[in-house]
């Protein structure tokens, strides 16, 4: 079966089709990729990197201590000097390390936000962001294509490599906080401590916002941030279904607010003091605001197709340039890299501004809340109430169709555009975008998306309203005509 990279790199079932020949041969094809000619070795603006020089880290799943160990040894054999994680850490800190180790590119072994029974590999850029589309096309071709792939993987005794100094062990958190706190006011914090929760699902983010905010005076308190493979039988997604851990510490009284991470803690979510969640919508809309008007920051607002439009209502005021483009936050680095970027972020939480790396970074937007919470004297509550008084209401819900074949983008697009109604719920449609699926954009401003996972056998139908009456009958819809194309 060929191995393909979707929006942000290879994914699969542990045991099925990610075992460990499967992933030598992965690393094989990447280590081919990376000393091609066609690999970019600019630097993206900065020192050009060096050719020779890997960035390998790894989140808590089953094995992937091991599964990375694995792809050491094939890039070692193949004359790369790999600094390996030496405990798991979070995708931005790995991501990170790569440009601060001036390396050529990076791995980082997580399925992310997927069921545990799955892993895989984001392949990273020497921007230390996503590898661009090209440079993942060009390892599949290595992988599927590759005529001498017969051959097999070139690998290297762990230990052996390890004497040769070409594999060598690296602890990524002390630099990864070195650069926060250029981004992140402690001072401020520090004034107006906070008590409050953070949830790193069984994740890779544990005890990093806590570490980061030693000696501020914060009282963190931490729930599901032990050693768990298997996430407590629950998706690592910091959605409010799956953070009911986090509510009931709240309830308990170990906080007043919550913040949670995913998997890998590429992604953040957060609740407030009454047990809401507060999603990546509000938490970006609230970042925009203060960045403008507490920092007096400015630049371009990058936002992905399913993602609030009350980021489209403030960049209009601030006189913002704003972009949008499909769903994956490598699209939105691609804008990071080329042009003065204030705040770029996707509904799913991957979120990410000035002065950092082009990807998204849960820990930084934890951080970055509990600054502006600081900052305001305010609750939580009273911050995204006085959000939505300002540029909403805004209502968002999702909902995914599990699929048991996968939908052909193309007719699905042709077909939801060539059947668009004239109006949902009383609101004329007055615009139809084709930048990623399927986008019904209605008078008042509510739109429907309808559109499949580019990572998992799922059709997503997202919605936002001006009411919740007005999101329910978005999704209704959406979910009626989204079964007929499945």
């Amino acid at each position: 079966m060929p191995i393909h990279f979707g929006t942000d790199g290879w994914r699969a079932v542990i045991s099925d089709t990610f075992t460990f020949s499967n992933l030598r041969m992965v690393a094989q094809a990447i280590a081919d990729a990376v000393a091609s000619e066609q690999w970019d070795r600019s630097g993206n603006g900065g020192p050009r990197p060096d050719p020779k020089k890997f960035v390998i880290g790894f989140d808590t799943r089953f094995l992937s201590d091991r599964f990375a160990g694995e792809v050491a040894r094939v890039l070692a054999a193949n004359g790369f000097t790999v600094y390996l994680a030496q405990a798991d850490a979070p995708t931005p800190a790995i991501s990170y390390a790569v440009r601060h180790l001036n390396a050529i590119a990076g791995v980082m072994i997580t399925a992310s936000h997927n069921a545990p029974r799955y892993n895989g590999v984001k392949l990273k850029s020497s921007a230390g962001c996503s590898a661009l589309p090209e440079q993942c096309r060009r390892v599949e071709i290595y992988i599927n294509d590759n005529e001498e792939r017969a051959r097999g993987p070139n690998l290297m005794d762990f230990d052996q490599a390890r004497a040769l100094g070409l594999i060598q062990r690296f602890n990524p958190i002390p630099a990864y906080y070195e650069h926060l706190r250029t981004l992140i006011n402690t001072d401020i914090i520090a004034e107006n401590p906070q008590r409050f929760v953070v949830d790193s699902m069984y994740g890779s983010g544990r005890g990093i916002i806590k570490g980061f905010l030693q000696g501020t005076g914060c009282e963190v308190a931490e729930v599901r941030h032990e050693m768990n493979p298997g996430f407590g039988g629950v998706h690592p997604e910091p959605i409010a279904k799956n953070l009911g851990a986090l509510a009931s510490a709240i309830s308990m009284g170990l906080g007043n607010f919550g913040l949670a991470t995913d998997g890998d803690a590429d992604r953040i979510g957060a609740m407030d003091e009454r047990g809401n969640f507060v999603d990546p919508h509000k938490i970006m809309a609230l970042a925009l605001q203060y960045l403008v008007e507490k920092r007096g920051l400015s630049g371009a607002v990058v936002r992905t197709v399913s993602t609030t439009r009350m980021i489209d209502r403030l960049a209009k005021r601030y006189g913002l340039k704003l972009y949008e483009t499909p769903v994956g936050f490598n699209h939105i680095a691609d804008y990071m890299m080329q042009e003065d970027v204030l705040i770029g972020g996707e509904e799913s939480g991957g979120i990410s501004f000035k002065g950092h790396i082009p990807e998204g970074d849960g820990p930084i937007m934890g951080l970055l809340l509990v600054e502006m919470i600081a900052e305001s004297r305010k609750s939580l509550h009273d911050l995204v109430k006085d959000l939505l008084a300002d540029v909403g209401p805004a209502f968002y819900e999702r909902t995914d169709l599990r699929l048991s074949r996968p939908v052909a983008k193309a007719e699905m697009t042709s077909f939801l555009t060539q059947h668009a109604p004239a109006k949902i719920g009383e609101q004329k449609i007055i615009e139809i975008s084709n930048l990623d699926g399927v986008k019904y954009i209605l008078a008042d401003d509510s739109w429907l998306l309808i559109r499949p996972s580019g990572t998992e056998p799922v059709l997503r139908v997202y919605a936002e309203g001006r009411s919740q009456a007005m999101v329910q009958a978005l999704l209704e819809y959406g979910e009626q005509v989204a079964r007929q194309v499945v």
